[in-house]
C-alpha cells in the first residue's frame, strides 16, 4: 500500500479501529478460552461488521483488522512472556504521553515564570545535592533525575537542560573530575 493510501485511513479509521477493538474485547470476555486462533477469528468477524457498515472499503477494513490483530498479538505475547498486564505494556506509551504533554505545556508557559518557580522550589527545598539547569557546577558527571541520561562537564559550566528529555533537574554522581595529581 502506498503512502498516500495509508494517510487516507486517518479519518474514520481511528473510530473504526476502536469499535473493532471493543467488539473483539467483548467477545473474548464471553469466551472460556482465548487462543491466537480465537483472536484471529474474532478480529475477522469485527472486520466483516465494519465492512457491512459501508463506511470504508473492504481493503481498509482488512488493513485495520491486521493492525488490530498485530496489536493484540503483541499484548498477548507480552503478558505470556512477562506475566504482567496491560498497565505495564502501556507504561512506555504513558511515559511518552506524559513527556509530550509536559513539553507542550512548557512550550506555551511563560518561561520567566517557570524559571522563577523552579528557583523558588530549589530555595525552599534547600537540597544542595540536586542541580537545576542554568546553575553553575564544577566538572563532573551529572545524572538527569527524569530519564537517567548522563551529562559530563569537563570544566566549570552552566548546566543545560537534559539533551535526552529536556528535564531541568540533575544530581551529581561524581566528585571533581579530572583529579589533580598531588
Amino acid at each position: 500500500m502506498t503512502e498516500p493510501e495509508r494517510s487516507h485511513l486517518s479519518g474514520k479509521a481511528l473510530e473504526a479501529y476502536d469499535r473493532m477493538l471493543e467488539r473483539v474485547q467483548t467477545r473474548l470476555h464471553e469466551l472460556q478460552e482465548t487462543s491466537l486462533k480465537t483472536l484471529e477469528e474474532e478480529v475477522q468477524k469485527a472486520v466483516e461488521i465494519e465492512y457491512e457498515l459501508e463506511e470504508m472499503t473492504r481493503e481498509e477494513a482488512e488493513l485495520l483488522g491486521a493492525y488490530l490483530e498485530r496489536d493484540l498479538e503483541h499484548l498477548m505475547h507480552f503478558v505470556e512472556e512477562t506475566g504482567e498486564g496491560l498497565k505495564e505494556w502501556l507504561q512506555l506509551d504513558i511515559s511518552l504521553l506524559e513527556n509530550t504533554l509536559s513539553d507542550r505545556l512548557l512550550s506555551v508557559a511563560d518561561k520567566t515564570l517557570v524559571d522563577t518557580l523552579e528557583l523558588k522550589q530549589k530555595l525552599e527545598n534547600q537540597d544542595v545535592s540536586h542541580y537545576i539547569s542554568g546553575e553553575v557546577a564544577t566538572a563532573g558527571m551529572f545524572r538527569c533525575m527524569n530519564c537517567n541520561h548522563m551529562l559530563c562537564l569537563t570544566k566549570t559550566s552552566h548546566l543545560h537542560p537534559c539533551e535526552a528529555c529536556g528535564s531541568h533537574y540533575f544530581e551529581r554522581v561524581t566528585s571533581r573530575w579530572p583529579r589533580k595529581e598531588s
